[in-house]
């Protein structure tokens, strides 16, 4: 049995369960000392994948000491690893990342599942898998955080908040660009009408790449909708640009202005025609009082410069590319720039949201502030709607509503 710290009389433990191949567990600890969540990955192999260097760098990231981002009441322990091959490759990889000598290997996802201290689950397998992986956590009754997009389509996520409601757990999209302090400033500024009211936004999210040469096979995730995979541009760029837009449109909007304040999106895309995914896509999303231009793209072989750029009737923001991870944003007025604001990451940044995750599990919430259920379906029903205006779908297997 892993060992478990008490808080206030509540226990909090996160292990990891990978799909295919090793994960790790991350024990997040309060500033006393006390163990008030454990962390649970779920990530298929990142061998298969190409994902072992983005793997070992989440890992590492949780390490780093928080009093360097001044973090004191929470700090993040690699607690253990598993993998579907053997202990022997879940034990090398809590050696790779830095792991303490306590951290427990385990040779399958099934021990880890059956561990009645496990409490939260992360999610991380590719995008065709989220809907039935999340499904098994919450049933299991797991506290659930997904790797974005939560799912493959709407229908599929308002099952999942369905049942998190039924079992009283929390669950959250993790959209790591919404916890960045650059980000929480920029929605601080619009609330404050720094400037003015908003009329639009434009988001562009690129990753230009030469498409025979870095998947030449056809069968990285990225390029192909096969069963077992769900790639293209709109669910693995889009939904940046789209969360952009939704957090400066709509997450800033009073309470009472929401219910009023759905956009109606019209969408566009452009196909890599070997396999057939989305390559690029715009999606148009017109609100109450302004409207916003939301754009992804594999080919395209620029970085925008702004990446966003928020215009108000006061002035303009402009972030800086690129739109998943910016570290500056510049504020102008009257075509001057008034202000630049840098904002530089620590490793890669991800432990915001694992700090998000501590902190709401920890005052019981069941679904988090910065990204409620209802914004991660409203832009899943906007990333809907593209794919509707195009006709494009995945296999059925991955479109499935049913377990």
């Amino acid at each position: 049995m892993q060992s478990r710290l008490s808080v206030v009389g509540e226990s909090w433990v996160s292990s990891v369960i990978p799909l295919h191949d090793k994960l790790f567990t991350d024990r997040i600890i309060d500033s006393h000392g006390e163990l008030p969540l454990v962390l649970t990955l779920l990530r298929n192999s990142p061998t298969r994948l190409g994902l072992t260097k983005t793997f070992v760098e989440f890992a590492k990231d949780l390490l780093i000491d928080p009093f360097k981002r001044n973090v004191s009441d929470v700090k993040h322990i690699v607690q253990a690893a598993a993998s579907s091959t053997s202990v022997h490759r879940a034990q090398k990889f809590l050696e790779e990342v830095g792991a303490p000598s306590t951290a427990s290997a385990y040779g399958s996802y099934e021990e880890l599942v059956a561990v009645p201290n496990v409490d939260v689950v992360y999610v991380a397998t590719p995008h065709s898998h989220h809907f039935d992986n999340c499904f098994l956590v919450l049933r299991a009754g797991k506290h659930l955080v997904c790797e974005k997009p939560f799912t493959v389509n709407a229908a599929q996520l308002k099952i999942l908040v369905d049942i998190s409601r039924e079992k009283g757990v929390f669950m959250m999209e993790e959209v790591w660009t919404r916890f960045f302090p650059l980000s929480v400033k920029i929605r601080e500024l619009l609330e404050n009408g720094e400037i003015g009211d908003v009329k639009r936004v434009t988001a562009e999210t690129n990753s230009p790449k030469d498409m025979e040469k870095s998947f030449p096979d056809g069968k990285h995730r990225l390029v192909t909708i096969q069963a077992d995979l769900a790639g293209g541009a709109l669910l693995d760029l889009g939904i940046y640009s789209l969360t952009w837009v939704y957090q400066c449109l709509y997450h800033t909007l009073p309470a009472s202005e929401k219910a009023t304040s759905t956009p109606a999106v019209i969408g566009a895309i452009s196909h890599y025609e070997p396999t057939g995914i989305d390559a690029e896509n715009v999606a148009v999303c017109t609100f109450p009082k302004s409207i916003r231009v939301a754009s992804s793209s594999f080919t395209i072989g620029t970085k925008p410069v702004p990446a966003i750029q928020i215009s108000g009737t006061k002035g303009e923001i402009q972030v800086a590319h690129p739109a998943f991870r910016p570290e500056y944003f510049t504020i102008v007025k009257d075509g001057n720039v008034v202000e630049k604001k840098e904002f530089l990451i620590l490793g890669k940044g991800l432990f915001y949201q694992a700090d998000a995750t501590a902190r709401a599990i920890r005052d019981r919430e069941k679904e988090s502030e910065i990204i409620p259920f209802e914004e991660s379906l409203l832009v899943m029903e906007a990333m809907d709607k593209v794919r509707y205006d195009n006709r494009f779908k995945y296999p059925e297997a991955i479109e499935k509503t049913d377990d």
